[in-house]
């Protein structure tokens, strides 16, 4: 495993995504807790497109076929529903000191449903991971197994990071009701966002 394997993985880690925007949200809006939860969540919907990878069944995936305009589309609506659900006074992604959290189930569901339905991830997995572990290398497939589960620990220690910053600074944030309502807003325009990026790829 090159250096320069662990470098990329930690710069497409660290750089914000639908995965880093459902902790961050989930850390401010109810705590650490729900921030850690949702990082394991993120974490564990990797597990299908690792298996995607190693087997080829992304790179057909990733042929133009139906199969493939439906998981996008699905993301895309899943997205904008997270970025209305953001907008919402009473929505889950509210800060409110009050307001009993949301269970953690759902919150680790969110996670899992974000990054599952998003068909980058795949493509990242297909284009990504080969560049690694060429085709005609010994073991190809164990080595890009290793590489996968390598990427999916940095992404979660990555992500619980995230979310002990975000629930840190969650008691300054009850405090100041006009950073909530800007970080609420902030949240859905991030979801709108990714949204509308995913849908112009289904194009």
């Amino acid at each position: 495993m090159s250096i320069a394997f662990l470098l990329t993985t930690l710069v497409v880690v660290i750089t914000p995504g639908t995965g880093v925007v459902h902790t961050i949200a989930s850390a401010v809006a109810a705590g650490r807790r729900a921030g850690l939860v949702a990082a394991a969540g993120c974490t564990l919907s990797l597990v299908p497109h690792l298996i995607a990878a190693v087997t080829g069944l992304a790179a057909l995936l990733r042929a133009g076929t139906p199969a493939f305009r439906v998981v996008t589309w699905l993301g895309v609506a899943y997205l904008l529903w997270m970025a209305w659900s953001a907008l919402r006074e009473r929505g889950p992604l509210v800060v409110d000191g009050e307001r009993a959290p949301r269970p953690a189930a759902t919150v680790f569901r969110d996670g899992v449903l974000l990054n599952l339905l998003n068909p980058k991830v795949t493509v990242f997995f297909v284009a990504f991971l080969p560049q690694f572990v060429p085709p005609d290398a010994p073991a190809a497939p164990a080595r890009m197994l290793l590489c996968g589960l390598v990427f999916m620990l940095v992404t979660l220690v990555v992500f619980a990071g995230y979310a002990l910053l975000a629930g840190a600074l969650r008691r300054r944030v009850l405090s100041r009701p006009r950073l909530t309502a800007l970080l609420r807003h902030g949240f859905a325009g991030s979801f709108l966002a990714l949204g509308l990026g995913l849908a112009l790829t289904a194009r």
